[in-house]
């Protein structure tokens, strides 16, 4: 009886069955922040071996702000990594980690005043089985000098650290302005793989409570946003020979300003006095650049937009 006390015990201490190392695995992260819009920011990481290390692709969904300058947009990038799948990870295997010790840090800060952070859910493939991984980036995680951060988070920042520095700017580095002129184009229309994945919803699983899914930022930037119009509502007392269009003014766009402007303006070769505030002014002065320029005529123009 006693012996058999004995091998039972012994048998329940064995050590586990050493699990391997994923050879790949998928990053979803949804950045926000206290001021906006957009408030949120939504990544998926792709993490690949490859021949002389691994490839890391990453996806950003960014919600719209302003519909005029603003509007949702989808930007893919991808980059060689010259470490392996293994290297990256260091010396922790995702798939050994206790959920225990995942469910304390994620109940490190329930009562804390967050104002900026990061939600990651990391998906590994252990065994036959797909395991996701959360963890809750703070900002003092971000920002300050000794934050304090438990253990598996840090992994987890270091983790996006190196996958940031391989893939070059992201979230943190976008303007908190963007000037639409000089935006990249957007992904609308392309067919990539990746891209099908994320408008299938195959990465939601990846932002359970977020705001937004990923699939539907997706499919919400290829529609192409209306373009800000201009259009001569009257001239008097002449009409325009020839009736230049002129383009919206971005400080405009950007100050979400819209409405009739009217103004008046003495028209001939040698000079020209726009009557309005300074917003306006630069634009007002170009049009009378274009109506001296259409037309011979001189005399009192009122114009209407």
């Amino acid at each position: 009886m006693c012996v058999a006390a004995i091998v039972c015990g012994a048998s329940a201490r064995e050590p586990r069955a050493e699990t391997s190392l994923p050879t790949q695995f998928e990053i979803g992260r949804r950045t926000f922040f206290d001021f906006g819009p957009p408030f949120n920011y939504y990544e998926v990481l792709l993490v690949r071996p490859a021949e002389n290390g691994a490839s890391v692709e990453r996806i950003t969904l960014t919600p719209p702000g302003n519909a005029c300058t603003q509007p949702t947009k989808v930007e893919i990038v991808s980059a060689p990594v010259s470490e392996s799948v293994a290297v990256l990870l260091g010396k922790t295997n995702p798939c050994t980690i206790p959920e225990k010790e995942l469910r304390r840090e994620l109940k490190r800060c329930k009562k804390c005043l967050v104002f900026s952070g990061a939600d990651v859910a990391m998906q590994f493939k252990c065994g036959t089985q797909n395991r996701v991984i959360r963890a809750d980036i703070l900002d003092r995680d971000m920002f300050d000098p000794d934050p304090k951060t438990p253990r598996h988070t840090s992994w987890t920042v270091q983790l996006l650290g190196r996958l940031d520095d391989a893939v070059g700017p992201g979230v943190m580095q976008k303007p908190i302005f963007p000037l639409p002129e000089k935006e990249e184009s957007s992904t609308r229309g392309a067919t990539s793989p990746t891209l099908q994945d994320v408008g299938s919803g195959k990465y939601d699983v990846l932002f359970q409570g977020a705001p937004e899914k990923p699939s539907d930022l997706y499919r919400a930037a290829q529609i192409r946003p209306p373009a800000p119009s201009v259009r001569l509502l009257s001239s008097s007392p002449f009409q325009p020979e020839v009736f230049i269009q002129p383009k919206y003014p971005l400080l405009a766009r950007l100050a979400r300003i819209e409405g009739a402007v009217v103004f008046k303006a003495e028209v001939d070769r040698s000079k020209e006095r726009p009557y309005t505030n300074r917003l306006k002014r630069h634009w007002i002065s170009s049009r009378i650049a274009q109506l001296r320029g259409s037309s011979e005529r001189s005399g009192l123009a009122e114009e209407g937009f």
